[in-house]
């Protein structure tokens, strides 16, 4: 049987130099890559949808709960972070890759659907790290911005994860308010960085696909007392 070929249809610079990324389709199917790194596929979202259901669980019952996702993507996260967060939430979402939301309106509209419009979302562009100046912002703030903590491909990334990274993180929620983290490995010494930086942490490991199965990650819930 023949396999049907991956057809590029846009490159986009990302800001800093720190490399391009790459849109890819193959029949109904997306892929955005870097190098030879896949960052992320339309086939599999159960971790990326995870990672909004967990968030809201650790807050639920908030009023006017305020969600700020790091990283667009495929809108996953977001879109399961709709499915469940009050009509009174806000959610803000921080892409640094202008392209990234371009192909959202674009050729990726069907998979994002109506998630854009919606009253509750607003996009930013820029670094999700620039997002987090400032105390008592957010009820949650969850990343997604690369291939984890230890797994990076932005070199910027490490100062989003280090320990005055975290620290800047834990003042910029509010009391009670969690981190969550995606990855696609466990990392020992990342845990202890959280902790060092004052989280109570909680860790998950979900499926790439979610109840079909697909490849195990990892995701950190790190809550701030109070």
């Amino acid at each position: 049987m023949a396999v049907t070929p991956w057809t590029l249809l846009d490159t986009a610079s990302v800001p800093g130099g720190e490399g391009d990324l790459r849109l890819m389709r193959r029949g109904s199917e997306f892929s955005i890559m870097t190098g030879s790194t896949a960052l992320m596929n339309s086939r599999m979202s159960g971790s990326e949808e995870a990672l909004a259901s967990l968030s809201w669980q650790a807050i639920a019952g908030r009023p006017r709960p305020h969600m700020l996702i790091g990283g667009l993507g495929m809108g996953f996260t977001l879109r399961a972070a709709l499915d469940i967060l009050p009509a009174d939430a806000r959610i803000t979402v921080a892409e640094l890759v202008p392209a990234v939301v371009d192909w959202a309106r674009g050729p990726m509209a069907e998979v994002f659907g109506t998630c854009l419009t919606d009253p509750r979302v607003s996009i930013r562009l820029g670094d999700v790290g620039t997002m987090l100046a400032g105390d008592n912002l957010y009820d949650a703030i969850l990343l997604d911005v690369d291939n984890g903590p230890e797994g990076l491909t932005r070199d910027s990334n490490q100062q989003l994860y280090s320990v005055k990274g975290l620290r800047r993180t834990l003042s910029a929620l509010r009391a009670g308010g969690v981190l969550a983290v995606w990855s696609s490995h466990t990392s020992t010494p990342f845990t202890k960085r959280l902790l060092t930086a004052g989280f109570a942490v909680t860790e998950e490991k979900v499926r790439a696909r979610g109840k079909k199965g697909g490849e195990r990650h990892h995701i950190w819930l790190a809550k701030k007392p109070g």
